[in-house]
């Protein structure tokens, strides 16, 4: 672990930016509120189903916040204005979907490399392409973590619910003051258009975090040399202080280099968010202690997966459940530790094995992964997850690496297996 140092500086919330109450509101709706009480004074965005509701809640509310929307002629202008706001002194965000997340990735790689604090909700649809727009999907998970070119770090976090879109946004911002990387909240559709109950407490019971500023004089200030948690002092454009900003790999002042410390740079980037991993990651478990099988899932998949969990255990298998709320940086250590004393995990995505192969890779053959797949643009048949955890509960833990678990569905697209005769599925 990196020594500690001087930390992001944290206060509490301004009440002008906090509308508290209770509420009963969508996730996207949440998203907005939680994104104005973290201190966020500017979106650059570009409209996109199922994201839009969260942009239009951001405008309503905005004049009220001293805050501003713009509206971009795409997402590629979106993401720039962003690394813009953020490096004049704003905490910045965008907001979008699928297709407009692909457009983003190069200003998402740019972000990373220029080490800027930003915020990019993604309320994830049917894909890949324009895929189904209205519709549920979570297979943008695995570009969060590996979208754009090069090594960087970021943190990915999956809210559950539309409290969590609240809350899970401010925990976005103070991460990404904090680590000065990008960070990602990763909703999904059914998630995103979800209504229920969001209380947003009073301002006093925020706690949000800023960005560690310079504090020596502005002739030595250098934009990317780090404290000893590996991460540098932020100065606001303008302040006077000398700034080299490039994409290139840089040193410290920010002038390229080719060859000396270019390895060091990318070590650097990567390590702040992987050597802070124990702080950042944020699980929830229940009944993992002397479980058999054990469910990894994360966003509305969760809370499908519950009601499986529950009629496993009428039938007196011993299951528990792990609930990824910051899926990067994965929590490798403790997918380790529980697979020495599993028979198997059962992973429920909408997707086609994304998450699950990470929990094969950490499990490192100690039990079995069953994989439950699902295409998108609707969420899991319980049933399907349950006759998983059965599936997996008759395992010996001798691991055969990820097994895809033959879902309803698929049985009904292709009756004679998952290879089509002619004729079947057109």
């Amino acid at each position: 672990m990196p020594p500690k140092s001087r930390t992001a500086l944290k206060e509490k919330a301004n009440p002008r930016d906090v509308f508290t109450g209770a509420y009963y509101i969508d996730g996207d709706v949440a998203t907005a509120y939680g994104a104005i009480a973290a201190g966020c004074k500017f979106v650059g965005g570009y409209p996109i189903t199922p994201s839009t509701e969260a942009a239009e809640a951001f405008v309503r509310r905005a004049p009220y916040a001293d805050a501003l929307f713009v509206q971009m002629e795409d997402e590629l202008a979106s993401i720039e204005t962003v690394l813009g706001a953020s490096w004049a002194g704003k905490k910045a965000m965008t907001i979008t979907s699928g297709p407009g997340y692909s457009l983003m990735m190069e200003g998402i790689g740019f972000g990373a490399a220029i080490e800027t604090p930003f915020v990019i909700v993604n309320i994830q649809r049917g894909g890949p392409s324009t895929g189904v727009p209205t519709r549920a999907g979570q297979a943008d998970i695995m570009q969060a973590k590996w979208g754009s070119h090069g090594d960087y770090g970021v943190i990915a976090i999956a809210p559950d619910s539309p409290q969590e879109c609240f809350d899970l946004t401010i925990k976005a911002f103070n991460l990404a003051e904090r680590y000065r990387a990008p960070v990602m909240l990763m909703a999904d559709e059914c998630v995103g258009h979800m209504t229920e109950k969001v209380i947003v407490p009073p301002a006093d019971q925020i706690e949000i975090e800023n960005r560690k500023a310079y504090q020596g004089p502005p002739g030595r200030y250098m934009p990317f040399k780090p404290d000893r948690d590996l991460v540098p002092p932020m100065v606001k454009a303008g302040s006077g202080n000398k700034l080299y900003i490039t994409s290139h790999l840089h040193d410290e002042k920010g002038y390229p280099v080719e060859k000396s410390g270019r390895g060091a740079f990318n070590k650097r980037l990567v390590d702040k968010i992987r050597l802070n991993a124990d702080d950042i990651i944020d699980i929830t478990e229940e009944d993992v202690e002397g479980a058999d099988v054990v469910v990894v899932a994360y966003g509305i998949a969760s809370r499908v997966a519950y009601k499986a969990v529950v009629e496993a255990k009428k039938e007196g298998i011993k299951v528990g459940n792990v609930r990824l709320i910051t899926v990067w940086p994965f929590p490798e250590k403790r997918i380790k530790e529980i697979s020495k004393r599993v028979k198997g995990f059962v992973v429920p995505e909408i997707n086609y094995g994304q998450i699950a192969f990470e929990v094969e890779r950490c499990a490192h053959g100690n039990a079995d992964v069953v994989l439950v797949p699902h295409g998108g643009a609707s969420v899991h048949n319980p049933e399907d997850i349950l006759d998983a955890i059965r599936l997996a509960a008759k395992g010996k833990g001798q691991h055969k690496g990820t097994i895809e678990f033959e879902t309803r569905l698929a049985k009904r697209i292709f009756p004679s297996g998952l290879k089509p005769k002619k004729g079947e599925g057109e």
